[in-house]
């Protein structure tokens, strides 16, 4: 029942704030409907983090993301005491393509910021990864902790019970850093109810061409249940700098 209110409560609050950016990013399929779109047609992700850094001040980042059918849009807010502050907004969306997916992707971000991406995905129980990004280098807390101006490539499989595992590196292929990270991600269905994700990376290059190599590794661990979720990652070396961190993130679908 709490879960349910809680719910309720933060839909209302945030149809407002989406609805000036909703607009631009309306399946086309709807246009006909004089505009009206059901309110069970979209899929919101609430996502507050906490982030520990070694030598550094802790930080929070808090991410709306609504879903409605291909289109994706999301609004953060990312905060490291007085030192470091940006929002950031983007758009996405999932092509469905003979044999596979294929989803371009945009971010704006204050400082400047501006990246893009595609990726792909080709094959069903057996399928391989691709993907390619670009930004335009302006100032940017990176929440991916991979290479923003990069390829990717790898291999995933549905073969195994209720599981997928897939694996990938991100490569620059850019700025001469040499930044590599290649991640194992295994996905478990236990029941309808229920989801494990584990993400197990390892990283070498450098935070700029200049700096020294650094290499280290990352573990993170996600629990779904129902329409919650809670995430726990240790990060050694995070985004190439020589600093460990640890991230926090517990999550509310609705």
């Amino acid at each position: 029942m709490l879960v349910g209110n809680l719910k309720m409560v933060v839909r209302a609050g945030v149809y407002g704030t989406l609805l000036g950016i909703s607009g631009v990013y309306a399946d086309t399929a709807t246009l006909g409907d004089a505009g009206v779109v059901a309110a069970d047609a979209w899929a919101f992700k609430l996502t507050p983090s906490y982030y520990v850094t070694t030598h550094e001040k802790d930080a929070t980042d808090l991410n709306l993301r609504a879903n409605h059918g291909p289109h994706a849009i999301w609004l953060g807010y990312y905060q490291r005491g007085s030192e470091f502050e940006q929002t950031r907004t983007g758009y996405e969306y999932t092509a469905q393509i003979p044999y596979g997916q294929l989803v371009p992707s945009l971010q704006l971000a204050t400082h400047g910021f501006v990246g893009g991406s595609i990726n792909a995905q080709i094959g069903d129980s057996i399928y391989a990864l691709l993907g390619f990004g670009r930004t335009n280098a302006r100032d940017y807390y990176n929440l991916n902790f991979d290479p923003n101006d990069s390829i990717v490539y790898g291999l995933g499989t549905r073969l195994l019970p209720k599981s997928t595992l897939s694996i990938f590196t991100v490569k620059d292929n850019r700025l001469h850093t040499g930044q590599t990270v290649t991640h194992a991600v295994w996905r478990m269905l236990p029941d309808e109810h229920q989801r494990w994700t584990v993400d197990l990376s390892s990283k070498h290059g450098r935070a700029t061409a200049d700096d020294e190599l650094v290499s280290g590794k990352a573990l993170s661990v996600t629990y779904d249940y129902r329409d919650i979720f809670f995430r726990l990652a240790q990060d050694r070396k995070v985004n190439f700098t020589a600093e460990d961190q640890t991230r926090l993130s517990v999550g509310l679908r609705f």
